[in-house]
């Protein structure tokens, strides 16, 4: 007995498009392909629940922080053809929902974002919203200070809103990444505080001295960087990859920040899991290693006159 295939007019009357009818529907049938499909989350949530939330939601135009109200809306099929393409594209090519939304957040900052730029996370991003206490006593008393590595100029903005009365100036060898960059900058309206320069770490900033310096910069080791995830693979390799011990823009950043650090001064590294590949390379350098939550032993701190 042979089977027959299933004739079109079938297919019309089955499938997600047409079985998925509510928010709550569409939710749980994410969450499944999410999970059953083996994502990795490390771009702004750490699940599929989440994912799937800040997606659905994103795409229907609805409040990001009001799920509760909409979960028995019925989805008409045309925004159910948006939900499954944004379904297939997180699944199917792995892209990262920041990629596919435009948008990234940090705590209440949001970020235009695209494959031009690394996607903003970064253990500063709480530090940060304390003004760097306890080593920077006075945030008004910070008058320039430099993010090197800027990618969206996520960091530059907060370093803007956290010493008011700071000149800003931001730092990136992408082209690409700064034209993001510029955007953000202005959406915030920060074109007169915040300057961004292309070019290598310090090269493009001359003679300026700085009373501080942040660089959230590339540090995955090669060996890593061959074993990332698909969803990492979307992102700008040379914003992550720093060579084989993942330290070659953070030997750049050490060589050059004496010289442009005023006394006093302060260079703030993040370097991820690196701690023990940093000690090893710098052993006779006084690290600060920063202790406070998800931050600790992630970044290193060094003042002006510790510094080669």
């Amino acid at each position: 007995m042979h089977e027959h295939a299933p004739h079109d007019d079938e297919h019309e009357h089955s499938g997600p498009l047409v079985e998925l009818v509510t928010l709550r529907d569409w939710l749980r049938y994410a969450i499944t392909r999410f999970n059953r499909g083996g994502l990795c989350f490390g771009h702004g949530s750490d699940n599929a629940w989440d994912e799937a939330v800040y997606l659905l939601l994103h795409t229907l135009a609805l409040p990001l922080d009001r799920l509760e109200p909409f979960l028995d809306a019925c989805i008409p099929i045309e925004e159910r053809i948006d939900l499954l393409e944004v379904i297939d594209r997180r699944v199917n090519n792995r892209e990262p929902a920041a990629y596919i939304t435009g948008e990234a957040w940090l705590g209440p900052y949001r970020f235009t974002v695209d494959p031009r730029v690394i996607i903003p996370r970064s253990y500063f991003a709480n530090l940060l919203a304390e003004g760097l206490a306890p080593w920077v006593e006075d945030p008004l008393a910070i008058t320039r200070a430099a993010d090197i590595c800027t990618g969206s100029a996520c960091l530059a903005i907060l370093m803007a809103d956290a010493f008011p009365g700071a000149a800003i100036d931001a730092v990136d060898l992408s082209a690409e990444a700064l034209e993001v960059a510029q955007e953000n900058v202005a959406d915030y309206g920060l074109e007169e505080q915040v300057t961004l320069h292309a070019g290598d770490t310090f090269a493009p900033l001359g003679t300026h001295r700085y009373d501080l310096i942040l660089s959230n910069p590339p540090y995955v080791t090669d060996e890593a960087m061959g074993a990332l995830p698909e969803e990492y693979r979307h992102e700008p390799a040379m914003s992550l990859g720093a060579g084989a011990d993942g330290l070659d823009v953070v030997r750049k950043l050490i060589a050059g920040a004496r010289s442009h650090l005023n006394p006093g001064g302060l260079l703030l590294v993040e370097v991820g899991h690196n701690r023990d590949l940093v000690e090893a390379a710098f052993p006779t350098l006084p690290f600060t290693w920063i202790a406070d939550g998800d931050a600790e032993d992630k970044i290193f701190l060094l003042h002006a006159e510790e510094l080669p």
